[in-house]
């Protein structure tokens, strides 16, 4: 008899003292509809190097991340803050059976990418489809704020958020007064082309934050302009700030063929910065935007 209430005794103290998110159920709106997840997800696999980035500042690593196989496309900002993970492959083409073999409990997949593939991945592990791709800088924040639900750490990811802004605010009023009234703007280009990233893509969200001044005057249709040495010239900055893959792009093709090149304010005031594509424009987060605010601060201060 002893016995049987001392098992009785222990299971009501197991029950009492275990925590409330073992059995919690959580509802979430995605990009998909209404996501659920049941309890704390602890193998979380990510198709987007944003959401690498979202989970690092919480201090949540992922087994498994899209990093188009090669690692150091991510910040170090953000892998100090993450253990040894297994690549998933290319973010357009995740490895499905990789993700599987992982045995994950929650995939965050991104909704201009993934959305094909929804159905796959919900039958290996819960899948909360989020923007990255074409995000904005305020959608960036909106989609860590869910992410933070879901992993069950929405109070240390608000805090963070307000932490972000803060230091966002600090730059914001550095190059404030400064008295920057400049137009910068950002490119990327390879050996086929150049692409503005215009107001409504993420890295221009994150120069309006900081308040700098755009160019480009009004939102644009889509995000990225694929862009001629003409449109350039129309846009005409006062800086480019060019993130280049490649060792010859078709920046060095203008500067090797048109003269059109010369009558760029940016040309004329030595002001074309080359800065790292990575951090500019793959990553994206909340780290990504503070390096990207630390980053023109020592380029404007110097």
């Amino acid at each position: 008899m002893l016995s049987r209430s001392l098992c009785v005794l222990v299971v009501c103290f197991t029950i009492l003292f275990v925590s409330p998110f073992t059995w919690a159920e959580l509802n979430i709106q995605d990009e998909q509809g209404t996501f659920t997840i049941s309890g704390v997800p602890k193998r979380i696999v990510v198709l987007e190097l944003s959401f690498a980035n979202a989970l690092a500042t919480v201090g949540i690593s992922p087994v498994g991340i899209a990093d188009d196989n090669d690692s150091n496309i991510l910040l170090p900002e953000v892998k100090k803050h993450l253990k040894p993970w297994v690549s998933l492959g290319m973010r357009s083409q995740p490895n499905l059976e990789i993700i599987s073999t992982l045995k994950p409990d929650l995939i965050i997949a991104d909704f201009e990418r993934h959305s094909s593939i929804y159905s796959n991945l919900s039958r290996i592990a819960p899948t909360l489809l989020l923007k990255s791709r074409s995000q904005t800088y305020e959608e960036n924040l909106e989609a860590a704020k869910k992410i933070g639900m879901a992993v069950f750490e929405d109070t240390q990811m608000k805090k963070r958020i307000r932490e972000h802004k803060a230091i966002m605010n600090d730059y914001r009023q550095a190059f404030s007064e400064m008295k920057l009234t400049q137009t910068m703007q950002f490119a990327i280009v390879n050996s086929r082309g150049m692409w503005l990233h215009g107001p409504s893509s993420y890295t221009g969200g994150v120069l309006n934050a900081l308040g700098i001044k755009s160019p480009i005057p009004k939102e644009t249709v889509t995000p990225y302009l694929a862009t001629s040495m003409e449109l350039l010239l129309n846009v005409n900055p006062d800086w480019l700030l060019v993130g280049a893959y490649g060792n010859h792009t078709i920046l060095d093709e203008w500067y090797e063929n048109t003269i059109l090149i010369k009558m760029l304010h940016s040309v004329k005031n030595d002001q074309i910065i080359y800065v790292s594509p990575e951090l500019w424009s793959l990553n994206r987060g909340m780290l990504a935007a503070e390096g990207i605010a630390k980053n023109l601060y020592n380029i404007v201060s110097h």
